[in-house]
């Protein structure tokens, strides 16, 4: 095979992140207080922590799917307000999201050849990886797979199309991502029937019309087919139920495909570049267990809220000893009331939750509120049960601060 080098290409010992967890979190008090986490969401540079992680999970990810930043050299921002007009942007309340800028090529493309060589580590022999990329840099992304994996575990190239608006004004819209498929080896997960959709009314038309419209085959109308390489599902912008903010969120249904396609029920999957959370959610949802991990503290913050609120599963909330884990004192005034936390109304409350009988080390969340997308009216009552001698009750305000205060029974 020809090399694709760089300048400055390696992959280099990294020294793995010491993670440390802040919470166990019960969403709506679901397997409180015995059930053992499903999974995991951590803050941290991936790098650190997908290292730290190689002594419990090397070679046992059944599916990893990356969704790396795509060398746009763009800085995202993260839409903090709610009940805002998705046609006026000037008047959206914006925060940092996430930066997608980069010194030159040579850069981007180490910071992906380290990252891709311990997802490949981490991946169960039969495993499967998806990459997904656009057009700035997927040729590059490629090759360093073809190099890592080998050109012979490549599976598909998938293309996510959709629609939207675009500044293009002397080329064709660049609407579609693309997906990249590798295997780790030849017993790959494949779950055909997991994916199938019915054909299209004029194929079903056309073959009760004549025997012959298939050249003789005839396929099993009724079963339905899999899927092409090319997928086509709305942008979130267009979907309203499942709109977080966070900037370059996917749909839930792109990664419930994945999802069903390569991996079954109890195996742990992995969402090193988590962003809004779209992976972990769905993987709740269909009985996987998850590792999801990201840099920046809105995406953690993002996934929280939406596996707290909409995900049945118990997770906890790590970070590295590297991060920035400040929690202030909180300046919210709180009551208990008949077995109800009440919290008073204020702009500035973005999500809070509580930890009924608090111990003093690990939070252990039972009840949780976040401001919905839509509306922004955030619940200021959440019931508590089985209350101990202290309840300890946790806030984040719209601009990232966490604040604790302890409430003695």
């Amino acid at each position: 095979m020809p090399v694709f080098t760089w300048r400055g290409k390696s992959l280099p010992a990294t020294a793995p992140a010491a993670l440390i967890t802040e919470a166990l979190i019960y969403p709506q008090g679901n397997g409180y207080p015995y059930q053992s986490a499903g999974g995991r969401l951590i803050l941290g540079d991936n790098l650190a922590v997908m290292t730290a992680l190689l002594p419990e999970f090397e070679g046992r990810l059944s599916l990893i799917y990356a969704d790396p930043p795509f060398f746009t050299n763009r800085k995202f921002a993260a839409r903090i307000g709610r009940n805002e007009d998705s046609r006026k942007p000037s008047e959206w309340v914006l925060s940092e999201g996430y930066a997608d800028n980069w010194s030159d090529l040579d850069a981007y493309l180490q910071f992906l050849y380290e990252r891709l060589g311990l997802m490949v580590r981490l991946l169960a022999p039969n495993g499967t990886l998806y990459l997904h990329l656009d057009w700035h840099a997927d040729a590059y992304a490629r090759l360093i797979l073809d190099e890592l994996l080998g050109p012979g575990a490549f599976l598909n190239e998938i293309i996510w199309a959709y629609h939207g608006p675009s500044p293009i004004r002397r080329a064709f819209n660049r609407k579609h991502d693309t997906i990249l498929v590798y295997v780790k080896g030849p017993n790959y997960t494949f779950n055909a029937d997991a994916v199938r959709e019915p054909y299209n009314p004029s194929t079903v038309k056309t073959f009760a019309s004549s025997p012959k419209a298939g050249f003789g085959k005839v396929p099993n109308l009724v079963r339905g087919k899999v899927p092409e390489d090319w997928w086509y599902f709305p942008v979130v912008a267009r979907l309203h139920s499942e709109r977080t903010g966070y900037p370059t969120q996917k749909p839930e249904a792109l990664l419930e495909r994945i999802l069903l396609a390569s991996s079954n029920p109890g195996d742990w999957v992995a969402d090193f570049f988590c962003g809004s959370g779209t992976l972990p959610l769905v993987a709740a949802r269909l009985g996987r267990q998850f590792l999801a991990c990201d840099a920046t503290w809105r995406a953690v913050h993002t996934t929280r809220s939406r596996l707290a609120v909409k995900a049945t599963v118990p997770f906890t909330l790590e970070r590295t000893d590297l991060t920035d884990w400040q929690v202030l004192s909180a300046p919210f005034q709180v009551s208990l009331e008949e077995g109800n936390i009440l919290a008073e109304a204020t702009a500035e409350l973005d999500y809070w939750e509580v930890d009924p009988a608090w111990d003093g080390n690990i939070f252990r969340s039972t009840a949780q509120a976040a401001r919905p997308e839509r509306t922004g009216r955030l619940p200021l009552r959440l019931p508590v049960a089985q209350i101990g001698e202290k309840i300890c009750i946790r806030f984040v305000d719209i601009h990232g601060r966490q604040f604790q205060q302890v409430l003695k029974v």
